[in-house]
C-alpha cells in the first residue's frame, strides 16, 4: 500500500515537469508557424534583410498583462548563424522573454506576434550575455516592408534589431524601444532538459536541433536560399 501510495504522489510531481516541458515545445513550433506565415505575406520582411541577419527572434502572440497600463509580456525563441562570422546553419533555438510597458499600448493591447532581425555581432552579443533594453543597450528601430531593403534609411542600417509585428492580421514594421527582451534560462532547461545558457545553444552548439524546430528552420532555410548576403563586421 505504501509503495503504491509514494507511486502515486511521484505521478503527481512529474506532471507539472511534463506539462511545462511541452509548453515550451509548443511554443518552439507556434514559432515555426509564425514565421512561415508572416514571410509568406507579400510585403513582408525584406529577403536582404533576412541574408544579412545574424539571429532572428520569434515572439508568438504577445499580450498585455492585466496590471499595469501597456505592460506587455511575451516568449519565443532565438535561433542564430553558426560559424565565426554567422554565415553557417541555424542553431537550435534558445528560448527568449519580451518585457514592455508600451507594447501594449502602441498596438491596442491585441495579441501580437513579433519578429526581431539581430543586425549585427554586437546585438547578438548583448543579448546573449544580459537583458537588453531596445533603444538604450541595443538600437532598435521599426524593420522596413517589401521584397529589398534598398530602399532602406540610414536609421534601418545602422541599427543593430529590427523589428516586425502582426496583430489583427495586419503586418508591419514597430517600433519596441523602452522594451526588454532577455533570454529565458528555465524554458531552456524544461526544452532540453538539463541547464544550458543561451550562449552554449546558439554559439557553441551544446544540444541538438529539436524537432519542434523543424517549421522554423525550414522557414529561415526557404527566405534565404539565394545565399547570404554580404555583410559588415561590427
Amino acid at each position: 500500500m505504501m509503495k503504491l501510495f509514494a507511486l502515486m504522489v511521484g505521478l503527481l510531481l512529474a506532471v507539472p515537469t511534463w506539462a511545462a516541458d511541452k509548453r515550451e515545445t509548443q511554443r518552439v513550433q507556434e514559432s515555426g508557424v509564425v514565421l512561415k506565415e508572416i514571410l509568406g505575406i507579400p510585403d513582408d520582411i525584406p529577403a536582404d534583410l533576412m541574408k544579412k541577419a545574424t539571429c532572428i527572434v520569434v515572439l508568438p502572440s504577445v499580450k498585455k498583462l492585466a496590471i499595469g497600463i501597456g505592460g506587455s509580456y511575451g516568449r519565443g525563441v532565438m535561433t542564430c548563424r553558426g560559424g565565426n562570422d554567422f554565415m553557417g546553419r541555424w542553431s537550435a533555438p534558445s528560448m527568449v522573454a519580451l518585457e514592455g510597458g508600451n507594447i501594449g499600448f502602441q498596438l491596442g493591447g491585441q495579441a501580437t506576434d513579433f519578429v526581431i532581425l539581430v543586425m549585427n555581432d554586437r546585438g547578438v552579443d548583448s543579448l546573449l550575455s544580459s537583458k537588453v533594453k531596445l533603444g538604450a543597450d541595443a538600437s532598435a528601430a521599426a524593420g522596413p516592408k517589401g521584397r529589398t531593403a534598398a530602399a532602406a534609411t540610414d536609421a534601418w542600417m545602422r541599427a543593430e534589431m529590427l523589428s516586425y509585428s502582426r496583430a489583427r492580421g495586419l503586418f508591419a514594421g514597430v517600433s519596441l524601444e523602452g522594451s526588454t527582451l532577455r533570454p529565458d534560462p528555465s524554458a531552456n532547461e524544461k526544452l532540453y532538459g538539463k541547464k544550458v545558457s543561451a550562449k552554449e545553444i546558439v554559439r557553441e552548439g551544446k544540444v541538438g536541433m529539436p524537432g519542434s524546430a523543424a517549421t522554423l528552420i525550414a522557414a529561415l532555410n526557404r527566405a534565404i536560399s539565394g545565399g547570404p548576403a554580404h555583410k559588415k563586421k561590427k
